[in-house]
């Protein structure tokens, strides 16, 4: 593990002191120009407008019932995602985990497995799609702190990651499926998950 420099553990203090001024940000829909940009790398993690980016974004993604959030989705085109997987209404089996910002993320190993689930995007509301996904990865990115990290993500967890992971590819979960056929209405989703 890599040791904070002098320039983040100060940038963290100030922070404490005297705490950025957080809001909700909007979310941009299907159709914005900046959900198709190929997002860029932070250089400078410790930059207080990063570290308010992030928790603008987790306030956003909270009060939005999200599991996930990417940088594009907020109007900035910037390789930062959000994943916090809990169960709510849209999926009542996902285990519970703290919400985790990753920098500049990259999957370096996926297992062959591929499988098809459900998912749905606060940038394409009212649609949900059957995409085909990684099981397992293993990805390495920078957290909030400016240390570099490494982690394994298995099944749904995985799944909010790559789903984010391709929001700073310029690319949205439409893009993915198969087939039309696998694109269903808000409404016709939850039929079923009542049927389940």
């Amino acid at each position: 593990m890599f040791r904070r420099s002098p320039q983040v553990i100060l940038t963290q203090i100030f922070h404490k002191i005297f705490p950025p001024k957080t809001q909700k940000l909007p979310v941009y829909q299907l159709g914005n120009s900046v959900l198709r940009e190929i997002a860029q790398p932070i250089s400078d993690v410790s930059d207080r407008e990063i570290q308010q980016l992030i928790d603008e974004m987790l306030i956003t993604l909270h009060e939005s019932k999200g599991v996930g959030l990417a940088a594009p989705q907020v109007g900035r085109s910037l390789q930062l995602v959000i994943i916090a997987s809990h169960a709510n209404a849209r999926y009542p089996n996902a285990p519970e985990m703290e919400p985790m910002a990753m920098i500049n993320p990259q999957i370096i190993a996926h297992s062959p497995e591929i499988e098809k689930d459900w998912e749905g995007c606060l940038s394409v509301p009212m649609i949900r799609g059957l995409v085909p996904r990684y099981r397992q990865i293993e990805v390495e990115y920078t957290d909030r702190q400016g240390d570099r990290q490494t982690i394994k993500l298995v099944d749904f967890v995985a799944r909010i990651f790559q789903h984010e992971y391709d929001h700073l590819q310029g690319k949205v979960f439409l893009d993915r499926v198969e087939t039309n056929r696998d694109l269903f209405s808000e409404a016709e989703y939850h039929k079923i998950l009542q049927d389940l």
